[in-house]
């Protein structure tokens, strides 16, 4: 086996929004679920890229250094050629990190005095122009995402964002070095080198800059980026787009949805749910806090109705509701409180013969994935951009067919078309 590209997720809906960009451009992608432990999960023979899952978007900073060091060390040994550090493409963090205090981590492990940054994605409405992010039409400070209850992103100048989280100056290659081509790019970073800029953010407006940007970035022992930049890297391997890499198993058992985004896109995912008539359960923190079995109550709700298609359980409300109940048990906890709860139904949810399940938002995502035990994830065909369905083994020989979705990404009708495209592609 050897190991192209090995790479570092912050969270896990980010690790398969990366790994799916890698598979449709002709990678074999294995994703593991935090790093292995010693004797633990390896990736299979035929892994061109592997990309760890870690929950490291929200802890201290100290935390999700240690976490991705360790994740470094894993790859290395090994044999990845180079790393790939993946954060959101709205570059959620804070002034305190963590995108800034991993990436220098990361670089002085590597001995690298220089990267870049961009979590620019076109497909998903992600474009960076003069160092300043985009969401669809409006700047990233004046989308939802400046109501984000962990990490509101209210500037979007990416420069001066990465800047307050870094000891090392943060440069820009603008749109007119990407539009010149990866030679252009290269004689940038060469100028940002001499100047003394240790990162700079990337400016790409269209998945043409994004490969340009991957060609430019060829020889860099480590690239920091949304999972956009992943488009533009396999080729620097030879590789080409292949059908074949997306195969998964036969999808059979119930369906189910679990969503604890308090994203704008799935609040409108859950709403689309709902106005089909299709039985769905709410999740109240308040009542979660009071000490009510909640859990228990969504189980058996979804007992009575899962022999008849979907079934939704969610705790997702408008930021007003959120801050509210933040007032009243704290952001942390309310977010943990769900947290569990969320993981606790997904676990009830398999155990009752759900083997197609979706789950909406990274923290939710990562509480599954841990409440399950999945130690790695194959990776198939795309739902939506930045979204793919996966395949994962569970103690017994069954298959869990599994989507972690970013609760920022997919359209309104995600929640009912992911299960169709799943049904084509089982056929």
């Amino acid at each position: 086996m050897t190991v192209r590209l090995g790479c570092i997720a912050d969270d896990f809906t980010g690790a398969t929004d990366l790994a799916n960009n890698l598979v449709r451009a002709g990678m074999r992608v294995v994703q593991l679920i935090d790093v292995p432990a010693v004797g633990g999960a390896q990736p299979a023979p035929d892994a061109d890229a592997v990309v760890i899952a870690l929950k490291s978007r929200t802890v201290p900073a100290a935390e999700a250094v240690e976490s991705s060091l360790r994740a470094l060390e894993w790859l290395r040994d090994a044999g990845a050629e180079q790393i790939y550090f993946k954060y959101c493409s709205t570059f959620d963090s804070t002034p305190a990190g963590n995108i800034g205090p991993v990436t220098e981590a990361l670089m002085d492990a590597l001995g690298t005095d220089f990267t870049v940054a961009t979590p620019a994605f076109p497909d998903n409405g992600r474009t960076v122009f003069k160092g300043h992010l985009f969401v669809g039409d409006v700047l990233l400070g004046d989308s939802s995402m400046r109501h984000h209850p962990l990490t509101p992103m209210t500037d979007s100048n990416l420069v001066s964002v990465l800047a307050a989280q870094t000891t090392r100056p943060v440069g820009l290659i603008d749109h007119r070095a990407v539009a010149a081509g990866a030679d252009a790019v290269r004689t940038r970073i060469t100028e940002l080198r001499a100047a003394g800029d240790g990162v700079a953010i990337a400016d790409a407006v269209s998945n043409d800059d994004l490969l340009r940007l991957g060609a430019a970035v060829r020889d860099l022992p480590l690239v920091t980026a949304g999972s956009g930049l992943a488009i533009g890297l396999p080729a620097n391997w030879g590789f080409k787009p292949s059908p074949a890499a997306a195969q998964l198993p036969p999808a059979v058992g119930h369906q189910a949805v679990v969503a604890g985004s308090v994203s704008a896109a799935t609040n409108g995912q859950v709403r689309a749910f709902l106005d089909t008539g299709r039985p769905a359960f709410s999740v109240d923190p308040l009542r979660i806090a009071a000490g009510e079995d909640v859990a228990a109550e969504a189980l058996a709700f979804a007992g009575r109705h899962l022999a008849d298609g979907p079934v939704l359980v969610y705790s997702t409300e408008s930021p007003e509701a959120v801050r509210a109940v933040q007032g009243r048990v704290g952001a942390a906890e309310a977010g943990e409180l769900v947290e569990r709860t969320l993981a606790r139904v997904a676990q009830g949810l398999v155990e009752r013969g759900v083997r197609q399940l979706v789950v909406a938002g990274g923290e939710t995502s990562g509480a599954v994935v841990r409440a399950l035990g999945l130690a790695s994830l194959r990776i198939g065909p795309q739902i939506d951009p930045g979204v793919p369905w996966c395949a994962a083994p569970l103690p017994g020989g069954d298959t869990l067919h599994l989507t972690l979705k970013s609760g920022n990404f997919g359209g309104p009708d995600f929640f009912t078309t992911s299960f169709a495209l799943l049904a084509g592609e089982s056929r």
